[in-house]
């Protein structure tokens, strides 16, 4: 791309492919920033170096680095699309005097339909159902179908932020009863979702038919779904992650779900991602994998893009940045 000097320049890992600056975002992001690639900054460091004042993160790309943010003397801001921040070393990047924003509000109500849905597929047998539907050795359709009632069911949330919020708000439409565990009890939020709050962890893996975890990745967090966590839920229940798959230790996830300790796990994140293509979580015929795709809609995605460049804008103007994080 040609630099223009009017504007600010703004580092992208690359236009559309896998982690790109998605096509339909182009014009838009235009108007207000030059584009840069790191393919065309790694070209001509010298000269583009001091014009980059922003870094554009969608899809955790570019990796921010040491030798990233030496190499940009006039960096204001590491603008990163999505809730998750664990990609990046906050306090490296504020030590460069750079902040750091990301994206809560426009991700919430998608990421809530993912995990309702993974919750419902996998209650439903619904991937079982499609192959049995569409094999060419289907001769007739099974009556005795057995799935579980998500209807009345116990749906034991854990984490409740924003998007934990969101999926209590679906749960009670399906007039499930819902448990939460925080860090902090949220006692407006579960009045009026008719929410009860468990002190422990175990309380309410012990209570719960499906169990959604939606907290970030942090020391605290992870792997903190582990065999011992997941011996304390029902041989009926089901692990449905839609956060971070450093979350769940995937060994004792494996070993739970082959031997019954649990029912079934439905897995929008994994760790690593993808995972390998033998890993036996892969073959079990009770677990859901998908690509981590719960903010994947158009709409959430053009309302993750104009966060970060409003916050963008915010941090060249000088003005306190929208969506701001703090490292601790």
């Amino acid at each position: 791309m040609e630099y223009n000097g009017s504007l600010p320049g703004v580092l992208i890992q690359e236009i559309g492919v896998h982690c790109g600056v998605l096509e339909e975002h182009v014009d838009y992001l235009q108007k207000q920033f030059t584009l840069i690639t790191m393919k065309e900054f790694l070209e001509k460091k010298q000269e583009l170096a001091e014009k980059i004042s922003c870094i554009y993160v969608w899809g955790c790309m570019p990796k921010v680095d040491y030798h990233l943010l030496h190499s940009l003397p006039n960096l204001k801001i590491v603008a990163n699309g999505g809730v998750g921040i664990d990609h990046l070393d906050l306090k490296l990047i504020s030590s460069f005097g750079v902040k750091v924003t990301n994206t809560p509000n426009a991700v919430s109500n998608a990421t809530a339909d993912m995990a309702m849905m993974m919750l419902l597929a996998s209650a439903r047998n619904f991937l079982q159902g499609y192959q049995v539907a569409v094999s060419p050795e289907t001769k007739c359709f099974p009556f005795n179908w057995y799935a579980e009632e998500v209807t009345g069911a116990t749906l034991g949330i854990v984490g409740m932020g924003r998007i934990g919020y969101k999926i209590a708000q679906r749960a009670r439409g399906s007039e499930m009863k819902i448990l939460y565990y925080n860090r902090s009890r949220r006692i407006k939020d579960e009045k009026s979702v008719d929410a009860s709050y468990c002190e422990n962890l175990s309380d309410l893996l012990q209570q719960s038919d499906f169990i959604v975890l939606v907290v970030p990745l942090t020391k605290e967090t992870k792997k903190m779904i582990g065999k011992k966590e997941l011996q304390q839920m029902k041989p009926s229940a089901t692990l449905v992650n839609i956060c971070r798959g450093g979350v769940v230790d995937h060994d004792a996830l494996v070993e739970a779900l082959k031997h019954g300790v649990i029912k079934a796990a439905a897995l929008d994140v994994t760790d690593p991602e993808p995972l390998p293509r033998d890993h036996p979580l892969l073959k079990l015929h009770n677990v859901i994998v998908t690509p981590h795709m719960g903010s994947s809609t158009r709409a959430t995605q053009r309302l993750m893009m104009k966060d970060m460049v409003q916050s963008m804008n915010d941090a060249i103007a000088g003005r306190p940045v929208f969506n701001e994080v703090i490292a601790n």
